[in-house]
């Protein structure tokens, strides 16, 4: 297969923040450095450092790109309307016109979508859409003010058609299923996220330190406040925590350890490099967190993929099924769940060490950096061949579906427009 031409990726994030948290995954946006060239479209202001993002597309050459879309548009559009959003897009299909992609991939479904479904609809190169979150349980579920309901009610229309029209819909968690099928979406693909794994060491000594040390990680507010683990831990002398993470709950932790008296045996880290943390998990003896989300996070498929034993909350509403198998320890989100399970694992060598063995066992089958990332080459290539075939059929449809569509929609060709 020749070189494909370029790979038009559309974000909503500002990977500046990304790069100060030191979240850059070798590759990530261009999987198994299939394109040589990768164009990082952002749909707000966002000027990262160029070199800092160097690494996530490999060795292929990367270009910037901003399509502001701020709260004037939002207000311009009458809340997103699909029919005004047109105006806006027509920067994105002017920008595709003149790179001429041969594949555009959305991670998120939301302007960015719609900015690929229009591209798609003018000049026939297909999109990809991948989902990390549940929009219905973490954007529409948790809206609390009038404005968050009212922007999250808006966006249902624009993220139903860019589902109707992507060429591949890849769900990145299993908890996101639900949202597709409300959304009308039949076919997709989960495909795990694809994370950092050069500084990932898995763990063989499975020996305690003293004090025995736990590590927690993640963003500290109301979904995943770990004040019930912090509790446990004042509860069991010869163990220090050390709690990775800021957010607006950060300050109360830290009042909540000095009013324990136990603030010497709890180590507060507000940031920590991606790759510095990676390269340091192997070093602690168990991992422990609470979350009400659906979807696994990062955090602990990192603390898998090393091998760390998990401790973690069994979760108010239907279970995470990525935390299902016997791989984790799941505890009630008390003090005493907490307490209960962190002593029996510290108690019992052997358990410690098989709970971490099968955890590490399970993320080496599911997530495997090297592992995911070939996978999303692979659907990548996919398309490739069958946009070069004139293939029109969603790539995640069945069979079935595949044949059902018109002969004539099954040949259409897209030539370049050269001039």
């Amino acid at each position: 297969m020749r070189p494909p031409g370029p790979l038009l990726v559309i974000v909503n994030d500002r990977l500046s923040s990304l790069i100060q948290k030191g979240e850059i995954t070798p590759r990530y946006y261009n999987p198994g450095e299939l394109f040589q060239e990768v164009h990082l479209v952002m749909t707000n202001g966002d000027c990262p450092d160029r070199a800092a993002l160097a690494p996530t597309v490999g060795r292929a050459k990367l270009f910037l790109h901003n399509l502001p879309a701020g709260k004037a548009l939002f207000l311009r559009t009458l809340g997103w309307r699909p029919w005004l959003l047109e105006r806006w897009a027509r920067e994105a299909v002017s920008l595709a016109r003149a790179i001429w992609p041969a594949l555009v991939r959305c991670h998120g479904n939301h302007l960015n979508a719609f900015a690929a479904r229009e591209i798609k609809r003018e000049l026939g190169i297909p999109f990809v859409v991948s989902l990390h979150i549940n929009p219905d349980e973490d954007i529409r579920g948790r809206a609390s003010t009038w404005a968050e309901r009212l922007a999250a009610h808006a966006s249902e229309p624009i993220e139903r058609r860019s589902l109707a029209e992507a060429d591949l819909v890849a769900p990145v968690y299993e908890p996101i299923i639900p949202y597709l099928r409300r959304m009308g979406r039949p076919s997709f693909q989960v495909l795990y996220n694809v994370l950092n794994g050069e500084e990932l060491h898995p763990k063989t000594d499975y020996r305690l330190h003293s004090p025995v040390r736990v590590v927690s990680v993640g963003r500290q507010f109301r979904e995943k406040d770990p004040t019930r683990l912090l509790e446990a831990i004042g509860h069991l002398p010869n163990v220090r925590l050390t709690l990775i993470g800021d957010g607006p709950w950060h300050g109360r932790l830290r009042h909540r350890a000095a009013q324990m008296g136990i603030g010497g045996r709890i180590e507060f880290r507000p940031a920590v490099p991606n790759h510095q943390l990676s390269r340091s998990l192997a070093d602690y003896d168990l991992f422990a967190a609470h979350s009400e989300y659906a979807e696994i996070s990062k955090a602990v498929l990192e603390a898998l993929l090393v091998g760390l034993p998990i401790v973690i909350n069994r979760r108010q509403g239907a279970p995470v099924p990525e935390l299902q198998g016997g791989f984790v320890r799941l505890v009630e989100s008390t003090e005493a769940g907490y307490r209960t399970a962190l002593q029996e694992l510290i108690e019992d060598d052997a358990l410690r060490k098989s709970l971490g063995q099968r955890g590490f066992a399970e993320a080496q089958k599911r997530y495997a950096p090297a592992r995911t990332e070939a996978r999303y080459a692979e659907v990548y290539r996919s398309l490739l061949e069958r946009a070069a075939t004139g293939g029109q059929a969603p790539l995640d449809a069945s069979a079935a579906e595949r044949e059902a569509r018109p002969a004539a929609a099954r040949s259409t060709t897209v030539e370049r427009t050269v001039g």
